[in-house]
């Protein structure tokens, strides 16, 4: 009887589950491949599950999440997942930023010896003229409205081109620029160009030399005696 249920094809042994050996084994690997599955899709969601728990711990407690806690508290497959420095103790960094501060005279020297090259005025007197001129302040404003590092009357800095009088590199290639036209004018005799530099070329030309305003007279003083100081 039980080889007859076990070949049969009767309506009553369907009835009671009983299935011919071809059909077991299909039915067993169905439930196999069916079990495999199952199985990996736990492990992906056991991962997903660790990864997810990490992820927290770590906004939770950025400073107290270290590898030792993590391998007792999620699996290490999840750990595996992991980029390596995730699990590392974390590190206190103190960032230290130290300014060594600059003599005024030589904050601007890559400009002054930039200018000096190009218009082919000494260096030496364009940081004279400067430093009387603004004692190197790039934002002096004269009473006289006179703007910037080289003190360039407005008219004069939009006659030279410049945007902005209070950017350092504009205002101290305008202020050689207009040197190397003074020194030009005076056949490079340095007093005289300094002298129309303050007073303006059309007092010079009207005395013939250095105008007799106290104003002037003591900027070519003072201009002069940087010059010696620095030769």
């Amino acid at each position: 009887m039980a080889v007859q249920l076990g070949l049969s094809d009767s309506p009553a042994a369907q009835f009671l589950g009983i299935r011919r050996g071809p059909d077991r084994r299909q039915a067993e690997r169905r439930a196999t491949s069916r079990s495999g599955h199952d199985r990996r899709r736990g492990d992906r969601r056991r991962k997903t599950f660790s990864s997810l728990i990490f992820s927290l711990l770590t906004i939770a407690f950025p400073s107290q999440v270290n590898l030792a806690v993590l391998r007792t508290q999620i699996p290490l497959v999840a750990l595996q997942m992991l980029p390596s420095a995730s699990v590392l103790p974390s590190a206190r960094v103190s960032v230290s930023i130290s300014f060594t501060p600059v003599p005024p005279r030589e904050a601007y020297e890559g400009l002054i010896k930039e200018a000096a090259k190009r218009y082919r005025v000494e260096a030496k007197l364009i940081r004279s003229v400067m430093q009387t001129e603004s004692a190197f302040n790039p934002v002096a404003v004269s009473s006289a409205g006179a703007l910037g590092l080289m003190q360039l009357m407005p008219e004069l800095a939009e006659e030279l081109g410049v945007t902005d009088p209070f950017d350092p590199r504009e205002n101290i290639m305008a202020g050689a620029r207009h040197l190397r036209r003074l020194l030009d004018v005076h056949g490079g005799n340095v007093t005289l160009a300094v002298a129309s530099y303050n007073a303006g070329e059309g007092a010079v030309a009207r005395y013939g030399t250095v105008p007799p305003y106290p104003e002037t007279q003591n900027y070519v003083i003072k201009v002069t005696r940087l010059l010696s100081r620095t030769r």
